[in-house]
């Protein structure tokens, strides 16, 4: 299975990571526009890897006039369902469909891994004007809790990455040397029903790839776990967001 084969599995549940997947709380713009030095309103924005939307909406509601790129038809389809009003161009970081020097900021928001860095640092330093800024961020469950390093655990064990403990500086360790990026984490939480939590976790592009009756044996058995932990059907997830900015 290749990273872009992978990647494109979210097109078969493009409704479902729309319904079911965290989006991002405002402290996390709030550190970007810190970091960059430029507020978003009036900011030419490219979102690389829109997916559905999640970010682009953010984005879009603090003033800043975004383009989406997004690889896959299937995603693409489900971003225009949601925000028909922004434009959306079929593209990859690899390979921007974008003028050079024609944005202010380019935001990767859990997509910049799906990239080859070889080819994406030098397409997104040739579409960003000078003093534009790379802005890459991922979600990632907050293990320091016990009821998330178990289910963090299960996880590992059933996709065979038991050696590969939840790192919160993995993210950053991975990042081209030379460009400058600044990092940052910020906490965050939401309350869920247990049913979405389970969806979302569906939605990971180990599941996709994994087969229907593998993903709905775990999801079973998670379920029960997870009854005991949150007996009323509601889970507080909670979250770091790993930022990285670098400015041109």
């Amino acid at each position: 299975m290749t990273i872009t084969s992978q990647a494109r599995s979210f097109d078969t549940a493009a409704a479902a990571y729309a319904a079911n997947r965290p989006s991002y709380p405002p402290e996390l713009l709030d550190a970007v526009a810190e970091l960059t030095g430029r507020p978003w309103e009036g900011a030419r924005v490219a979102d690389v890897g829109a997916g559905t939307g999640l970010a682009t909406r953010l984005l879009r509601d603090r003033g800043a006039h975004v383009i989406a790129v997004e690889p896959g038809p299937g995603m693409a389809a489900q971003f225009r369902l949601g925000l028909p009003e922004v434009p959306l161009v079929i593209g990859d970081g690899d390979h921007l469909p974008l003028a050079s020097a024609s944005v202010d900021v380019i935001t990767y928001a859990q997509a910049w891994h799906w990239t080859d860095q070889r080819t994406s640092v030098p397409e997104a330093l040739r579409v960003l004007r000078p003093g534009g800024a790379l802005a890459l961020w991922w979600n990632d469950s907050d293990s320091t809790l016990g009821w998330i390093a178990g289910q963090d655990a299960r996880l590992r064990r059933l996709f065979g990455a038991e050696d590969s403990p939840h790192d919160p500086l993995a993210r950053f360790r991975r990042l081209p040397a030379g460009l400058g990026f600044v990092h940052r984490h910020v906490p965050w939480t939401r309350t869920v029903p247990l049913d979405t939590h389970l969806a979302n976790l569906a939605s990971y592009s180990d599941f996709l790839v994994l087969g229907k009756e593998a993903t709905e044996a775990f999801l079973a058995e998670e379920r029960e776990v997870l009854a005991e932990v949150f007996p009323d059907g509601t889970v507080e997830e909670h979250y770091v967001v790993s930022l990285a900015v670098a400015t041109r």
